[in-house]
C-alpha cells in the first residue's frame, strides 16, 4: 500500500508542478503583454 501512495503522491506533485508552470507561463505572458501596451501608449503619446 506505501508503494501505491507514494505513487500517488509523486503524481500529485508532478501535477502540480505543471499547473504552477502553466501558470507562471501566463502570468509572465500576460505581464508582457501589458507592458507593450504601455509602451504602445508612450510612443503614440510622445508624437503629439
Amino acid at each position: 500500500m506505501s508503494d501505491s501512495t507514494s505513487s500517488d503522491s509523486t503524481s500529485e506533485e508532478k501535477r502540480r508542478r505543471k499547473a504552477m508552470l502553466i501558470r507562471a507561463g501566463i502570468y509572465i505572458f500576460a505581464t508582457h503583454l501589458f507592458a507593450g501596451f504601455v509602451l504602445l501608449l508612450f510612443a503614440l503619446g510622445d508624437r503629439h
